[in-house]
């Protein structure tokens, strides 16, 4: 072998060592990337019936704001529009969307079509309020698996759903599906092994940019890794809801608590460039509590204490 290729081959082996050598610092470097990516991307908010404060709406909003959140969803239809702009302007607290005050109680899966007629009625009036307030989503539990077969549910949702499209489209507001507890689109008594494969094709199906998930992190721990139906959710994703989950005690956590790999979630969020709001569900309560929840988003995303 000449000189020119012991030396070029030496250069490859001395390089080669470098790159391994330097490979656990770079998957730290890009970890902590991953872990500092929301920082400035990620906007807190939570739900209006968490603010456990006495007084007018003003107040209540003045309290979600001094404990660290820059949003509110409010709920509609049901939702005093004037009111709520009124506490806007005075506050400075934006509402970010809304959550279909009667999701559960009136469904898109029911097989009744009085019930779907009104559902959709529901619907089109929380888009309209959303838009009137300045929100831009608006939180849909489709219905239950439970009123009927799995294709039943399926075909009569997005049928009823879809009609509400329009209306969507031309307000410019999301409708947010949230992966719930209604034994729709996965295995109500199954394993902890279960993907995000028909939340994918049931929001697909809508073949509409107006149609998203408002992916709550911590409901369904108990049966998959959340960071990777973030992955699999990847641009569907458009808003995230928040809680903690315990898979050791089987219930529910604070936001933070349990066993939900966070850091895992961090790094999901981080890969499919996620930036938006992050609405708090977990019991509320008064300043201190809400200051308690504030910090505790800011724990388990790696974010600055706000408060």
């Amino acid at each position: 072998m000449s000189q020119l290729g012991n030396l070029s081959r030496r250069r490859f082996i001395q390089g080669t060592a470098a790159a391994l050598a330097a490979q656990p610092f770079l998957q730290a470097r890009a970890e902590d990337a991953a872990d500092g990516y929301l920082t400035g991307r990620l906007y807190k908010t939570l739900k209006i019936g968490m603010v456990q404060v006495k007084g007018s709406l003003n107040d209540k909003f003045k309290a979600a704001k001094a404990a660290g959140f820059k949003g509110i969803e409010m709920n509609a239809p049901g939702m005093n529009v004037e009111e709520t702009k009124q506490a806007i302007a005075a506050t400075g607290l934006v509402v970010d969307g809304t959550v279909c005050s009667s999701h559960w109680q009136i469904r898109h899966t029911s097989a009744n079509a009085d019930e779907r007629a009104t559902a959709l009625q529901h619907l089109k009036q929380a888009l309209r309020d959303t838009k009137a307030v300045g929100g831009n989503t608006v939180l849909l539990v489709v219905g239950r698996g439970t009123d009927g077969a799995e294709a039943e549910c399926w075909e009569r949702s997005i049928t009823n759903i879809s009609k509400a499209l329009p209306v969507a489209s031309e307000l410019g507001v999301y409708i947010a599906i949230e992966n719930v507890w209604n034994q729709f689109l996965y295995d109500h008594d199954g394993k902890a092994d279960q993907t995000a494969d028909k939340f994918v094709k049931y929001v697909d199906e809508f073949n509409s940019p107006w149609v998203g998930m408002q992916f709550d992190i911590g409901n369904h721990w108990k049966y998959g890794s959340m960071g990777d139906w973030i992955r699999q959710l990847g641009r569907r994703v458009v808003k995230l809801d928040l809680k903690g989950f315990s898979r050791k005690q089987n219930k529910f956590t604070k936001i933070g608590a349990g066993d939900l790999d966070w850091a895992d979630v961090r790094k999901a969020l981080a890969e499919i460039k996620y930036t938006g709001w992050a609405a708090a569900e977990v019991g509320g309560g008064g300043p201190e509590r809400l200051a308690e929840i504030s910090n505790n988003m800011d724990r388990a995303f790696g974010l600055k204490s706000s408060v």
